[in-house]
């Protein structure tokens, strides 16, 4: 017989209570009490023979079904049936309680218990909260309660220890390569991939300089059908996708192996599909059937991450996240987080943006945002620099493979560094200025050390956001001094100052520069500091040429309009 199943029913209630009401009365009665009243010896007789019925019908009801017991189960207790009877007398009437559950569960409810009325009858309850009680007996609802406690303790989860994120492969589309290793490269020889535009006739505009990517092909990545249809946000955020994986040693057969549940992809884009959602205002004045049928579907941000799962048929956590120029560090830190929280083993995350059209250009144009130095594109953009005069567009995309450390020590996957935390916050103040107080950058710097267990002396690479912007680059270094001024060994650079703004790309970009950096222990230069900010110290910024750095722990920061910061934090695997 179950005895689990036993436990739990009414009558196992009826008799604990039973059991209750008569060592309760028992123990009232006999309780000293200095100036007891006639009327509360009065209270106490009658409970006490209530208790003293109930008891009464308890073990009638209860010798019953002991007999009923005996007779269903082929005489297994017609030998030993008085010894049982008399344990359960001795255990209800004792003071052990513990004996009496170890009797009780030995039978379940007779047929005399289902042809009743219940144990107990209206004459035998003494108030209403009695009754209101044996309403909950009567539909097993009293043990409910009694049990599910004791339940609960026993399926606790054990404390585990928290999983580890690591990074092992990368992708990029850049203006400076597509390849990690080729765009590194070129990071660390001051190369830039600032230019003229050649997308468009640009003439009209005061800006017709950008961080455009000149040769891009999507063969062996993507279905030339695609191809032709999608926005190159779109498409190249799928190229450095898949890019990453190679990277990551994600073959075919590796590929097979995985459990597809457990892999997401999370890559955002600030601007979406701009081109697309353009070309179909065009049509439509002409007519909505010149439209593209995938014009709404392709000019969505979260479509390239959904078109990506789809082809590789990954299951697990899909979706993006836009927080214009800080989408990336947001989209990489939620996707480490799915992975420490045990929902996803890989996740593919990062950022894309190709807006370098006529109405990005534009829109850009008419915040005052841009530099116009289109005479000399390759000195346009100048983080820190006394000259800067706004910064300079671009477009790519950069992809991190995010991976369970011991899955990847499973698979044998090549480690390039940890993903230790990172942070965000708001600084509720102003749709495209930064705070003048800059305590929204420094809260969440310090929140993200707090989240990644860093302290402020091992950070010595910071990989700042620095858009060559007047107010944005200096209120950034103020912050960053704010919090690691105290560390002789830090050094600061811009990747932004050779390839320009990436939008909502750039964090991912720059992320796969500090990775870069912590694998080959080489940081890039800064170009184009030629006239340092007043009040910004050259000896914590990097200067003209690389630099060799042995770094501890590499903070990337990012921040977009609307007020959004993020800072994201790796280490050497170790």
């Amino acid at each position: 017989m179950n005895g689990a199943t036993s436990f739990s029913s009414p009558l196992c209630t009826w008799l604990v209570a039973a059991c209750m009401s008569v060592t309760c009365a028992k123990d009232t009665s006999t309780a000293p009490h200095a100036f007891p009243s006639s009327s509360t010896s009065r209270r106490r007789r009658k409970a006490a023979a209530a208790s003293a019925t109930t008891a009464a019908a308890s073990l009638s009801i209860r010798n019953k079904c002991a007999a009923s017991a005996s007779a269903s189960s082929g005489g297994l207790l017609s030998s030993g049936g008085s010894s049982s009877n008399t344990s359960l007398v001795s255990s209800l009437c004792g003071s052990s309680l513990q004996g009496f559950m170890s009797s009780c569960l030995a039978f379940e409810p007779c047929s005399h218990y289902y042809a009743s009325n219940g144990l107990f009858s209206s004459t035998s309850v003494p108030n209403r909260k009695h009754r209101r009680l044996l309403s909950r007996a009567h539909s097993g609802k009293v043990m409910a309660v009694a049990v599910q406690p004791t339940k609960e303790v026993a399926k606790k989860k054990p404390v585990t220890k928290q999983r580890r994120v690591v990074v092992t492969g990368m992708g990029v589309e850049t203006p400076l390569g597509h390849d990690p290793e080729v765009f590194y490269n070129n990071l660390l020889e001051g190369v830039s991939g600032i230019t003229q535009i050649e997308a468009f006739d640009c003439a009209q505009f005061p800006t017709r300089i950008a961080g455009e990517i000149k040769s891009y092909t999507t063969d062996g990545w993507v279905a030339p059908k695609l191809s032709k249809r999608m926005d190159k946000f779109m498409l190249y955020m799928l190229t450095a996708g898949k890019k990453a994986l190679a990277d990551g040693g994600i073959t075919d057969d590796v590929m097979e192996e995985l459990d597809k549940n457990r892999c997401g992809v999370l890559i955002g884009s600030a601007m979406g599909g701009m081109k697309v959602f353009n070309d179909a205002i065009e049509a439509l004045r002409v007519s909505y059937r010149k439209m593209n049928p995938f014009c709404v579907p392709f000019a969505t941000t979260n479509m390239g991450s959904a078109m990506l799962a789809m082809d590789l048929g990954w299951m697990g956590p899909n979706y993006s996240i836009s927080t214009a120029c800080a989408t990336s560090n947001f989209c990489i830190l939620n996707a480490a987080n799915h992975i420490i929280r045990g929902e996803a083993d890989l996740m593919l995350c990062g950022g894309s943006d190709a807006a370098i059209i006529p109405i990005g250009l534009g829109g850009f144009v008419a915040c005052k945002a841009l530099s116009q130095r289109n005479s000399d594109p390759t000195k346009a953009s100048r983080p820190w620099d006394m000259n800067r005069d706004g910064f300079v567009m671009g477009e790519g995309a950069g992809v991190l493979l995010l991976e369970e450390l011991e899955h990847a020590k499973e698979r044998g996957a090549t480690v390039y560094a940890e993903f230790l935390g990172g942070s965000f916050t708001c600084d509720a103040y102003h749709m495209t200025e930064p705070r003048p107080d800059g305590f929204g950058v420094i809260l969440c710097i310090e929140n993200a050390l707090a989240q990644a267990g860093v302290s402020k002396e091992d950070v010595n690479y910071i990989n700042a956001h620095a858009t060559s912007t007047p107010a944005g680059d200096l209120k950034e270094y103020q912050a960053l001094m704010h919090c690691f001024g105290q560390n002789p060994d830090l050094r600061i650079n811009s990747t932004k100052s050779m390839i320009g703004h990436l939008l909502g790309a750039a964090g991912a970009v720059e992320a796969v520069a500090t990775v870069q950096a912590i694998r080959t222990g080489w940081i890039h230069p800064n170009v184009n500091l030629e006239n340092p900010d007043e009040g910004v110290d050259t000896n914590v910024l990097a200067g003209p040429k690389k630099e060799r750095l042995d770094i501890k722990a590499a903070l990337s920061n990012s921040f977009g309009f609307g007020g959004h910061n993020s800072s994201i934090i790796f280490a050497p695997y170790k």
